[in-house]
C-alpha cells in the first residue's frame, strides 16, 4: 500500500474543496493503475463527500448543513467559536472517508462526479488529506 498525506488550506469560511487534481496527481506519484484509492481526514470536524461541483451542488450541501446544523448555543460541545459544536456532529453526516475503484490510472468515477473536503469549522483554517493506494 502506498500512503501520504496532503495538507489543504480551507481558509476561514465553510470549504467544498474539490480534491480530484490532489488524486490523479497521487495516483500518478504512485503508479497506481488498478486498484483502490481510500481517503481519510483525520480530523474530527470535517469530511469526505462525491458530488458534483460548480454546478452549484458544493453550495446546496453547505446550505443544507447550515440548514441541518445550525450554528447556534443548541450544542453541548462548546468551545472555539459560536455554534462550533455543529462542527463535531458532521462526520456523521459526511464521513471522514471514502473508496474509490481505480481503473487504468484513474478514478472511476461518474461524468460529473468528485471527491471533495468538506469542511464547515472555521476555527481551524488548515487540514491534512491521506491518500492512500491499494493495488489491486
Amino acid at each position: 500500500m502506498h500512503s501520504e498525506e496532503i495538507e489543504m488550506r480551507t481558509g476561514d469560511r465553510e470549504v467544498v474543496r474539490d480534491l480530484n487534481t490532489e488524486c490523479a496527481k497521487f495516483l500518478r506519484g504512485v503508479n497506481g493503475d488498478e486498484g483502490l484509492l481510500h481517503l481519510w481526514v483525520p480530523h474530527a470536524t470535517a469530511g469526505i463527500a462525491v458530488l458534483e461541483t460548480g454546478a452549484g451542488s458544493d453550495e446546496d450541501l453547505l446550505a443544507t448543513l447550515r440548514d441541518l446544523l445550525p450554528a447556534d448555543d443548541r450544542w453541548r460541545h462548546r468551545h472555539g467559536s459560536p455554534g462550533h459544536g455543529r462542527d463535531h456532529v458532521l462526520p456523521a453526516l459526511v464521513p471522514p472517508h471514502v473508496s474509490v475503484p481505480v481503473l487504468g490510472g484513474s478514478m472511476a468515477l461518474g461524468t460529473w462526479q468528485s471527491v471533495c473536503l468538506v469542511d464547515t469549522n472555521t476555527d481551524n483554517q488548515v487540514r491534512r488529506v491521506r491518500l492512500s493506494f491499494l493495488a489491486g
